[in-house]
């Protein structure tokens, strides 16, 4: 049996979650399922697991996400979470941030097979894109680093007032208190702990929420950013 055989039929929760787009969402499971593993992606021992573990527990971060904003999730890799988020909010308009070329390549096939008109494809680092690309209002990631880490990545593409969505594991408050000087020297001036998902994945998906105020660690690191590279003055 091939790892694409091996994919459950969708559960009932999948079909309310992502409504009309549910077969674009059985269609990116067979994706995953078959390329997604062949090309290395994802292991074959998610593929019995995706549809609880993987798609509706991203599905289920739109519940924080605010209505028509623009999103930049980081260190896409397959698409999770960015994938299933565009797939329940069409309202949405989705950068995927992805720095490996075979991933990026993957997740272009997947945007233009489904259809998401609202979602970008961009190779590259989150350090290496800052100031090139527009400033977001929501930075999404999931399982790319340790929080601190994460948040010196994510926070610099936020426009003030802007949030990290970071779904987490049953670490998350210790990841929290741990990176709260790292989180302070970024401008954040607010953090918590979500749950969401309640009766659609057991159990709920932990989500960290990280608030800048109006000066993100995006204008401060922009800001010297361009003052190192200005050429010197030479008096003559």
């Amino acid at each position: 049996m091939t790892e694409a055989e091996e994919l459950p039929h969708a559960p009932q929760e999948a079909r309310t979650v992502f409504g009309e787009f549910f077969p674009e969402a059985v269609r990116y499971a067979e994706l995953l399922a078959d390329a997604g593993v062949k090309r290395g992606l994802i292991g074959p021992r998610e593929v019995p697991r995706l549809w609880e573990r993987h798609l509706l527990n991203c599905a289920v971060l739109s519940e924080v996400v605010p209505e028509g904003v623009t999103v930049c999730d980081v260190g896409s890799g397959a698409g999770l979470p960015g994938i299933p988020l565009a797939l329940v909010r069409p309202d949405l308009k989705i950068t995927l941030l992805e720095p490996l070329l075979r991933r990026t390549n993957f997740l272009q096939e997947v945007v233009e097979l489904l259809g998401l008109d609202h979602v970008t494809v961009v190779r590259g680092r989150a350090e290496e894109v800052l100031g090139k690309l527009p400033p977001v209002h929501v930075v999404t990631a999931r399982a790319v680093a340790p929080l601190d880490r994460l948040a010196g990545w994510g926070v610099p593409l936020l426009r003030p007032y802007g949030e990290m969505l970071a779904l987490k594991g049953d670490t998350a408050e210790e990841e929290l208190q741990g990176a709260r000087a790292a989180l302070s020297k970024l401008g954040v001036v607010e953090t918590s702990v979500l749950h969401v998902g309640e009766g659609i994945v057991d159990p709920p998906s932990t989500v960290v929420r990280v608030e800048v105020g109006e000066s993100p660690g995006g204008v401060r690191f922009a800001a010297k950013r361009a003052k190192a590279a200005r050429p010197s003055r030479r008096r003559r």
